[in-house]
């Protein structure tokens, strides 16, 4: 009995802060028109369509990743689509000096900044962890301590704007997986820290917001080539994801899921532990499939 009593709550529950979230602030793509954006990880997958929907409103955009002439190409893309203004700046994130030199560089070419994008990540195997350290290590400066960097250092900008900073989060830095334990940990470390941040910022009676963004799986090729062998589970458009981020940012949301499902796996996860998790491994496979 008292197990129907708690699963009633939490149906009732979640039921009424989905309709909340649903109910959230209106979004108009005209808001954009003219707005300052720096886009990390930008050459492919979810930045490259970030970059997209923001120059059909006619945004202003930096973006960055490793590949400049990828990013060259994403830029013309952006010009031909309608963007008041598209340049790149070629960037490491696992060098210690580049998210600092991005900031500064979208700075001076922008003249300020409306909103900071925070999408890269690096590459990192699908597989059992076999104890490598020094990957974890430079995984953790790629995926998390860059971010931070890139934050604080856009602040003070970002304060004169009135602006955000949107952080592409994963339901796995809410709830581990097989398969991924240093990714995983870099999506928590985002979580812990942009969360705190989120708490001080208003507490300072900061102009700053800070939105994180929760996803599923995304049809990116970079997630499907690695997950593809292992599971069946569906994955969402990165086109689709990439506007529910931007729609975070501009109506300064504290935090967003997409596919809207993810809201309801995380609060199960947290209820029912020990029936999740042996859900969680029930989709995937410890052997390749064909």
């Amino acid at each position: 009995m008292g197990f129907y009593l708690k699963l009633s709550a939490l149906v009732g529950v979640t039921a009424a802060l989905f309709a909340l979230y649903m109910s959230g602030p209106a979004f108009s793509s005209e808001s954009l028109k003219g707005a300052r954006v720096l886009v990390t990880g930008a050459s492919a997958g979810i930045g490259e369509q970030i970059a997209y929907h923001l120059a059909r409103s006619g945004a202003q955009i930096v973006v960055t990743a490793r590949r400049g002439n990828v990013l060259q190409e994403v830029v013309e893309k952006c010009l031909g689509l309608g963007a008041q203004k598209a340049v790149y700046i070629p960037a490491d994130m696992a060098e210690p000096a580049d998210p600092e030199k991005v900031v500064s560089f979208a700075v001076e070419q922008l003249g300020g900044l409306d909103y900071l994008i925070l999408n890269h990540i690096g590459p990192s195997p699908f597989a059992f962890w076999d104890g490598d350290i020094e990957h974890t290590k430079w995984l953790m400066q790629v995926n998390f301590l860059s971010y931070v960097q890139m934050a604080w250092k856009a602040i003070p900008t970002l304060e004169d704007s009135k602006g955000s900073i949107i952080v592409v989060s994963s339901m796995l830095g809410r709830m581990c997986s097989p398969f991924v334990a240093p990714y995983s940990s870099t999506k928590f470390a985002l979580n812990g820290f942009f969360g705190t941040l989120q708490h001080e910022l208003a507490m300072k009676n900061s102009n700053v917001t800070v939105s994180i963004c929760t996803l599923g799986l995304i049809d990116t090729d970079s997630a499907m080539e690695k997950v593809r062998k292992y599971t069946n589970m569906t994955a969402y458009p990165a086109s689709d994801a990439a506007l529910q981020i931007i729609k975070a940012g501009v109506t300064r949301q504290s935090e967003i899921f997409y596919p809207w499902f993810t809201y309801y796996l995380i609060n199960i996860k947290d209820w029912f532990p020990n029936m999740s998790n042996k859900v969680m491994r029930s989709f995937y496979s410890t052997e390749p499939q064909s």
